[in-house]
């Protein structure tokens, strides 16, 4: 079942996993500017900065299996 991330926006934690997956994000702040996921609420910072990471870690292990 899939977590509300930020409230403000309703985006759900497997959106935005999709979304970092295909959009190499490096920051929050990168991600305010290429999408309508993340405001400046700043209530979600540390989840979706996790989430940044998180998907950061696996670009770099699936580019390391080729």
């Amino acid at each position: 079942m899939a977590d509300v991330v930020c409230l403000c926006n309703e985006v759900l934690d497997v959106d935005l996993r999709e979304y970092l997956d295909t959009h190499p994000v490096g920051s929050i702040e990168e991600l305010r500017e290429q999408a309508s996921i993340c405001n400046k609420c700043m209530q979600c910072q540390e989840l979706v900065e996790s989430e940044i990471y998180l998907a950061r870690v696996r670009r770099q292990r699936a580019e390391g299996q080729f």
